[in-house]
């Protein structure tokens, strides 16, 4: 279900509710939110105590009776209710009243590709909520290829990978529509854990996923790459003992244990491939593939693409807010529809 242009170049505001971060695009003011997507809760009260980084900061350093909460999950909200609070705090009072004062305030919500009834109406009662008389829902893969400057309106294939926390969506559009297009649950937070449970047996040390980005530790340099550097320093809690403890970790290990969620995303794009018309697939030999989204810039795994394909890959300039920045570009109406008129008898 994708709103069409006319009807996004009269919303007022749109937003991107990802597993990791959210962002909130208001038409003539550009990009005002992007933040963590976390809450953190007084569970005695209820009361709210922070959003955003200040949350994410807090996870897994606070007391019992404070909770860091997160009310997006693969793309979806889980709960409503809590992700309306966190939006009103992080759009602030100055926006929410600046919004408050349309007469008929419209609102725009990315879903990801093939997202189930009840996943949609999760994001239109969450907008809905924020004050939204009407909420139009856009693919993200759509929004993201607009962000990032594909020409997704001409008759010629271009293939794009939103690389998200907890997903990658990849797809073939052509004449501003998806051809074909494959969902693997597979993310940068598959990528965290997959390292972590590699720390925890080999090295029986723990490191916290989410207080601590292990990937930015442990693949540093050029990564994913052979090329990379041997070894490196791992700070974490030893298993046994409890107490703090350093090790040096094989980076080549490091490597291997990831393979296994990123060989499910090759696999994915094995499978958008075959679906995909010969002609098209002619297309995509030149242009190759787009990756947008967070998890794309994780050191190397452009590289890991090119090889395992043997096509082009690309990496959009702000890959994280691609599709907050396509849907922008709807609202402001800088995209032009491809029109097909029907020829005369």
């Amino acid at each position: 279900m994708t709103a069409s242009l006319e009807q996004l170049r009269r919303c007022h505001f749109a937003v991107d509710l990802g597993a990791a971060r959210t962002r909130v695009y208001v038409k003539g003011a550009g990009l005002v939110v992007d933040q963590p997507s976390a809450a953190a809760v007084n569970t005695r009260t209820g009361a709210l105590i922070a959003v955003g980084e200040f949350a994410e900061k807090m996870t897994g350093r606070t007391p019992h009776y404070i909770r860091v909460v997160r009310p997006v999950s693969g793309g979806t909200v889980v709960d409503i209710e809590m992700a309306q609070r966190m939006l009103r705090h992080l759009l602030g009072d100055k926006i929410r009243r600046q919004l408050r004062r349309k007469p008929f305030l419209r609102a725009a919500a990315c879903t990801p590709h093939d997202a189930d009834p009840l996943a949609q109406r999760a994001a239109i009662e969450t907008l809905v909520g924020l004050g939204a008389r009407r909420v139009e829902l856009v693919d993200t893969l759509i929004a993201a290829a607009v962000g990032c400057g594909l020409p997704v309106e001409r008759p010629e294939a271009t293939m794009i990978m939103v690389c998200g926390a907890a997903a990658t969506q990849v797809a073939v559009l052509s004449l501003g529509s998806i051809v074909t297009a494959e969902r693997i649950p597979v993310g940068g937070e598959a990528v965290d854990h997959a390292i972590v449970q590699h720390l925890r047996h080999e090295h029986e040390l723990m490191l916290p996923s989410q207080s601590v980005r292990p990937l930015q530790v442990a693949l540093s340099g050029n990564g994913l790459t052979p090329q990379g550097p041997a070894s490196t320093e791992i700070h974490g809690r030893d298993v046994a003992t409890g107490l703090a403890r350093s090790v040096q970790v094989d980076t080549a290990a490091v490597r291997d244990a990831i393979e296994t969620p990123l060989t499910a995303v090759l696999d994915g794009i094995g499978r958008v491939l075959r679906e995909c018309p010969p002609d098209l697939v002619a297309d995509l030999a030149d242009r190759g593939i787009m990756m947008v989204g967070g998890s794309a810039l994780l050191p190397g795994f452009d590289q890991m693409l090119r090889q395992a394909t043997g096509m082009p890959v690309h990496i959009a300039e702000r890959p994280d807010i691609c599709a907050a920045q396509g849907l922008g570009a709807m609202l402001e109406g800088k995209i032009e529809p491809l029109t097909l008129d029907p020829l005369g008898a």
